[in-house]
């Protein structure tokens, strides 16, 4: 009886074994050969085959139904892989498993991604393979028992778990590029790494945030709200915002004209480095608003919303509400997409204004247009409080998938004016992107004139959280270099850039540039940009390393 059990799991698993090797190699692109990778990397892929055998033979009692439940997951997991590869240049990394809940609360933001087509045929096929083999596949234990059956069924789970810690001891540190990794040590070795390495780390201390001490102080000293020379603050972080006229020379000159305008006349303007392609929002988002880099965050910076939501860190929002002012935040989507419900309060924002504040008549294409957006930033403006105001605004209208709109031929003029219609397929998504991004052009304007009508000074910030998913036009044209433009403006900028001239600005900006009123151009990293945005805001700097004494902290009028 033994050995007929043993000859019946081990033929299954065998088979496993080597189809979990062929999955592996559809993966794009495909990791380095078994021979290559080393012996820790194979001896957690062998381990991580038993312990996935034993466990869903434990639970199936049908070893073939088991092989063909795990290969099926596997190569929905390597599916994912590719389409993650292609649209974010990222493969797929054990903090991806959460997003599988997350297509299934948000489907639209992630199937047409993978294929709709495909998620159905898939859906149908493990339906059927479900039906079938518990029809036709008798169980174990029918055949020999209870015990027999858990004892070998068990003996390979435990065999599996062995060999994959002894593996994973043995690897070495992963070195957070998720592409280096994958290719170094194959897929189930760096999801491994990843999972241990995410469980392992601890989150930033509170100390590590250029605005920790600076809250301090400023809620120890205890800001006047009724201080009417503090500005109102607004920050918007535009949906795939970039500027594609240098990489795309055909591109209407004119489609940004407003960005070009005030870009012209900003306080400070550049390209901002950004952690995220193509999607991966929160990653900038963070950075911003906490002034953290990736690297302080290690195994966490690929999600690191998922750690604020329980452990929350100073943030420009907390420091801008220990200086008296009303904090805001505005995101025309569902407040629990990447539990900003629990996060967005826990940075320091008093209101979150999410998608149950807008109507379906403010949609523009397949989300809340960006110019309802900006006439809830000019209410909120209008308000009588009299409270200085800090607004950070996420919007949505430029977000994909883009190829689920049809391109519109009487908006080519302002954006494509050269292209054929019927747009060849590298141009359609891009039409429609293009369309989207002239939205965000006039939300812009309409945010400046919203500032100069309200009571107090006003300051905007500008920035994109990462370029577009343009497969087809990157394919076509190559891939533009994954900065984002920022800028800083004020209603006031010609007094401010005067008035700075002789400051702060001083020790980084040329005479020629002083003399004509204008400050440089300045690349940026993300997790800099709300640090630059505060000091704007109170004309005194303020670093991740250095925070300058009292004293300088206080206004003349003080």
């Amino acid at each position: 009886m033994t050995a007929s059990l043993v000859t019946q799991l081990f033929w299954p698993l065998l088979v496993g074994l080597l189809a979990t090797l062929a999955g592996e190699a559809l993966l794009s692109p495909r990791p380095q050969p078994l021979w290559r990778r080393g012996l820790a990397a194979n001896s957690v892929h062998l381990g991580s085959w038993l312990l996935l055998f034993g466990l869903f033979v434990l639970v199936l009692t049908r070893p073939w139904f088991a092989v063909i439940f795990i290969l099926s997951l596997q190569l929905v997991v390597v599916q994912s892989s590719n389409t993650k590869s292609s649209t974010l240049n990222e493969p797929f990394i054990c903090h991806d498993f959460e997003y599988f809940w997350d297509a299934i609360l948000h489907p639209r933001l992630y199937v047409p991604f993978f294929g709709t087509g495909l998620a159905i045929a898939a859906i149908a096929a493990g339906a059927a393979a479900i039906g079938g083999f518990l029809y036709w596949e008798p169980s174990l234990v029918s055949q020999w028992g209870g015990p027999a059956f858990l004892l070998h069924a068990g003996l390979l789970a435990l065999l599996g778990a062995v060999l994959v810690a002894l593996g994973w001891r043995a690897l070495a540190p992963i070195t957070l590029n998720p592409a280096d990794d994958m290719d170094r040590l194959g897929l189930y070795a760096s999801l491994w790494a990843y999972g241990v390495a995410l469980m392992r780390s601890a989150p930033p201390a509170p100390e590590q945030s250029p605005f920790h001490q600076l809250s301090e102080k400023l809620a120890a000293r205890g800001q006047r709200p009724s201080d009417e020379a503090l500005a109102n603050v607004v920050l918007v972080q535009s949906e795939s915002f970039f500027d594609p006229r240098p990489w795309y020379p055909d591109i209407a000159g004119g489609l940004l004209a407003n960005f070009d305008a005030t870009r012209a006349e900003a306080l400070q303007h550049g390209e901002l480095s950004v952690p995220a392609w193509g999607a991966n929002t929160v990653r900038t988002e963070c950075a911003v608003l906490t002034g953290l880099a990736p690297s302080a965050w290690g195994p966490r910076q690929f999600n690191p919303y998922r750690t604020l939501s329980r452990h929350p860190l100073p943030s420009l929002a907390s420091t801008f509400k220990a200086a008296g002012y009303r904090t805001v935040c505005i995101h025309p989507y569902p407040a629990s997409f990447y539990m900003r419900h629990k996060v967005i309060p826990q940075l320091g924002f008093e209101t979150f204004i999410d998608i149950e504040s807008f109507e379906s008549s403010d949609r523009e294409g397949q989300y809340i247009g960006d110019m309802a957006v900006a006439r809830k930033v000019g209410r909120l403006l209008e308000d009588s409080d009299n409270r200085p105001l800090f607004v950070f605004v996420i919007t949505m209208e430029n977000h994909g998938p883009l190829h689920l709109e049809a391109p519109v031929q009487e908006s080519l003029a302002a954006a494509l004016p050269t292209a054929p219609w019927p747009l060849p397929t590298h141009l359609r998504d891009l039409a429609v992107y293009l369309r989207h991004l002239g939205e965000a052009d006039k939300m812009l304007e309409n945010l400046k004139s919203a500032l100069k009508e309200a009571k107090r000074p006003g300051l905007l910030g500008w920035y994109g959280d990462h370029v577009p998913i343009l497969p087809a036009a990157y394919q076509y044209f190559s891939p533009p270099a994954g900065t984002t433009p920022y800028m800083l403006w004020s209603t006031h900028t010609r007094q401010r850039v005067q008035g700075q001239a002789e400051g702060q600005v001083a020790a980084h900006t040329p005479p020629d540039d002083l003399s004509s009123g204008k400050v440089p151009l300045r690349a940026l990293a993300a997790s800099d940009l709300g640090v630059q945005l505060f000091e704007q805001a109170f004309g005194h700097d303020i670093s991740s390393d250095v925070i300058k004494a009292e004293p300088e902290l206080r206004s003349k009028n003080d």
